[in-house]
C-alpha cells in the first residue's frame, strides 16, 4: 500500500437540456472527448488511471513530506486547459443541435483524496485498489452548493497551503459504506479569475471543427456505436444503462492507444 494523491475530474451539466436524438448524442459524444482531451493534457505530472464515462480518474504516489501545493496548482491547470479547448468549441460551432449549441454550458469539478492505494498491474494496465478509491468515488455525490468546486476529504485538506486552506468551506455527507464525514470545499469560481484568452474562430477553424466532428460521429450515426455509453450524466434520459465499473473509453483511437501502451 503506498500514500497517494487521488483526483476525479468530473464534467457535468448536460442532462437538463438533451433530447433523445442520435445527432445530439452523438455530437455530445464527441464535444466531451474534446473536452477529456483539454482535461489530459492539462494534468501534467498526475497520471491518468482510466477514464469514467465523462470524468477522468488522475493518481500520484505521495514522498513521506509531501506538500499539495503543486498538485492544487495543477487542479488550476486542468481547469484552464478545459476552458480553454470549451471555448475553442463554442467559437468554431456551426452546428445547431442541443448537443453542440450547450457545450458552453458544461461544467468541470474535481474531488479529491489522500489515501493508502494498492496497484495491480492488469495486463498492460495498473488498477488502483483499496477502501481509498472507494471513498474518493463515493465524493461524486455530494451536496456542494456549486457547480464548478473542487471536494477535498480532510486528509488533502490538512496538506493544503494556508491560504487555500483558509478559503476552504466545511461541508459533512453521508457517504455509502464509510458513514457521516467532514469534507471541505473550495468554489472555483471565486478563487480562479485567471481566465484563458478567448478564441476567435475564422471562417476555416470552423469548417474543419465541424468536419472533424462529422467524421468522428459516424460510427454513431450508423450504430455502430452506441452514443455517449458509459456518460454517468446521460443517464437521465432513460435510454442508457447505468455505468459499469469500467466504462468504455470515448476518446479518439489515436489517445485510446497511448493509454494502452506499456509504461516504461
Amino acid at each position: 500500500m503506498k500514500k497517494t494523491f487521488l483526483l476525479i475530474a468530473d464534467i457535468g451539466g448536460y442532462t437538463r437540456f438533451m433530447k433523445v436524438h442520435r445527432i445530439n448524442l452523438a455530437h455530445a459524444q464527441y464535444v466531451v472527448a474534446q473536452l477529456l482531451e483539454a482535461v489530459i493534457d492539462g494534468a501534467a505530472n498526475l497520471k491518468l488511471a482510466k477514464l469514467e464515462g465523462d470524468a477522468a480518474f488522475f493518481y500520484a504516489e505521495l514522498p513521506k513530506d509531501a506538500s499539495m501545493e503543486k498538485y492544487a496548482l495543477r487542479v488550476a491547470d486542468i481547469r484552464r486547459s478545459f476552458l480553454r479547448r470549451q471555448d475553442e468549441l463554442v467559437s468554431a460551432r456551426v452546428c445547431t443541435c442541443d448537443g453542440c449549441v450547450q457545450a458552453g454550458e458544461l461544467k468541470l469539478k474535481f474531488v479529491a483524496h489522500v489515501g493508502e492505494v494498492a496497484f495491480q498491474k492488469v495486463k498492460r494496465h495498473t488498477e488502483l485498489a483499496g477502501i481509498d478509491v472507494i471513498f474518493v468515488h463515493r465524493l461524486l455525490k455530494n451536496d456542494v452548493p456549486s457547480s464548478e468546486y473542487v471536494l477535498m476529504s480532510d486528509a488533502v485538506h490538512e496538506l493544503i497551503d494556508a491560504p487555500l486552506r483558509e478559503r476552504a468551506k466545511e461541508i459533512e455527507h453521508e457517504l455509502e459504506g464509510f458513514g457521516t464525514s467532514k469534507q471541505f470545499w473550495i468554489d472555483l469560481v471565486e478563487i480562479a479569475r485567471e481566465l484563458p484568452e478567448k478564441v476567435e474562430a475564422t471562417l476555416s477553424m470552423k469548417i474543419f471543427g465541424w468536419l472533424k466532428m462529422t467524421l468522428r460521429s459516424i460510427p454513431y450515426f450508423l450504430g455502430v456505436r452506441k452514443a455517449c455509453e458509459g456518460f454517468r450524466h446521460a443517464e437521465g434520459l432513460g435510454i442508457l444503462p447505468p455505468p459499469m465499473e469500467t466504462t468504455p473509453s470515448i476518446l479518439p483511437p489515436s489517445l485510446n492507444r497511448q493509454l494502452d501502451e506499456p509504461e516504461t
